[in-house]
């Protein structure tokens, strides 16, 4: 059995002990597999802020690296939920990366978790003109400071 397989059993016995009826869909990319959940009742299975979504998928992987300790990351989404909030994240990210190119200020974001902290950084890596700095610690949820290569840019 391969890693979107094994996957795709733990999520689906998950949901059936909670009580969900859903299909889910594998799909794949280059980020690894994504779990992709049909369901009636979306709103539930997402949460506020897609808080139960990050629940399950770090309960699949969890339970997914137990069996297949060198497994990949596996994506759980719902609805394309995680899809459109990565889309506005990367979006925001770019936004700002132009203002603090421009202004030479530091931003320090909203608290992510290390899926989104490591989007943050990925959109960032090749950006010109801006870095981006996670702090050290175990929190769960870091705030990234995106900051200026150049630290005397001002506006013009």
């Amino acid at each position: 059995m391969n890693t979107a397989e094994s996957a795709h059993k733990i999520l689906d016995t998950m949901l059936g002990h909670l009580g969900f009826t859903a299909n889910i869909e594998v799909q794949d990319s280059e980020e690894g597999p994504t779990l992709q959940i049909h369901s009636s009742d979306n709103d539930s299975l997402i949460g506020q802020d897609g808080d139960r979504l990050d629940d399950l998928q770090y309960l699949v992987n969890r339970i997914l690296r137990r069996e297949m300790p060198n497994a990949a990351r596996v994506k759980v989404d719902c609805g394309h939920f995680r899809s459109i909030q990565e889309d506005q994240l990367q979006e925001e990210v770019r936004g700002i990366a132009e203002r603090v190119k421009a202004s030479g200020k530091p931003f320090r974001m909203r608290p992510l978790n290390a899926y989104y902290r490591r989007l943050v950084h990925n959109v960032l890596v090749n950006h010109p003109g801006v870095v981006s700095h996670s702090p050290d610690g175990d929190d769960r949820l870091k705030r990234i400071t995106i900051s200026s290569k150049n630290p005397s840019a001002t506006t013009e």
